[in-house]
């Protein structure tokens, strides 16, 4: 019988990879939707931290704010203190093109660094999970 909550985990880390495929393809487009790209990125990390706190039998609030998961991670793993720079950089996404608001697009550019930085979260994660739930 699977374990439930490996199980569970490992669909959060699905739901983080699609997210992060979504942000790759939608920046290809032409023209490339960068506003729907950066939010899809922040998702990727969000749902990366809280699938390794979900493993680790750790509550958490609901939130979108990567900074305060991050932190969260970091008190199991110091490791996770790494990716400060990343939360800081993405957290903003979960809104700010979400709804109208009237900002610009983000650049291509920025998009990309986007992915880079949700590739990086969802990376370290996978690292620090089980290789079961892998």
């Amino acid at each position: 019988m699977a374990n439930p909550k490996a199980q569970e985990v490992r669909q959060w880390m699905q739901k983080a990879e699609h997210d992060l495929i979504a942000a790759t393809q939608l920046i290809k487009l032409d023209p490339p939707l960068t506003d729907i790209a950066v939010y899809h990125c922040q998702q990727a990390a969000e749902k990366a931290l809280k699938a390794y706190l979900m493993e680790q039998d750790t509550p958490f609030t609901k939130t979108h704010d990567l900074d305060e998961l991050v932190a969260y991670c970091a008190s199991l793993d110091p490791g996770f203190a790494g990716l400060s720079e990343a939360a800081a950089i993405l957290t903003p996404y979960a809104v700010v093109f979400r709804y109208p608001t009237g900002q610009p697009d983000p650049p291509v550019a920025v998009a990309k660094q986007a992915v880079d930085m949700a590739q990086r979260v969802v990376d370290f994660v996978t690292n620090r999970l089980p290789p079961a739930i892998n």
